[in-house]
């Protein structure tokens, strides 16, 4: 029967690699509101938008309705706006 230390020496990246994931999630979810992160973030865009346009990858681009899928109280809001201004103008 195997010991703690063997279980646990066995195991220990597994361990390690979550606490890692997690560590790297709560410092990305600081680090996106602060102005380095705001800069970082803006670099990282612009040089995706170049590789779209100098290499044609648009599988990087975004779908032009992706704020539908980021905002949907909005969107709700938008589509009962439009469906009212259309039966007010017929």
């Amino acid at each position: 029967m195997p010991g703690l230390a063997e279980l646990f020496g066995d195991t220990l990246w597994i361990y390690t690699s979550i606490i890692g994931a997690l560590l790297g999630a709560a410092f990305l979810a600081w680090f996106r509101d602060t102005n380095m992160g705001l800069w970082a973030y803006a670099h990282f865009d612009r040089f995706l938008d170049y590789l779209v346009n100098r290499w044609g990858w648009t599988w990087l681009q975004e779908p032009d309705n992706i704020w539908r899928k980021r905002y949907p109280r909005i969107t709700k809001k938008i589509d009962e706006l439009e469906r009212r201004i259309k039966e007010l103008e017929k």
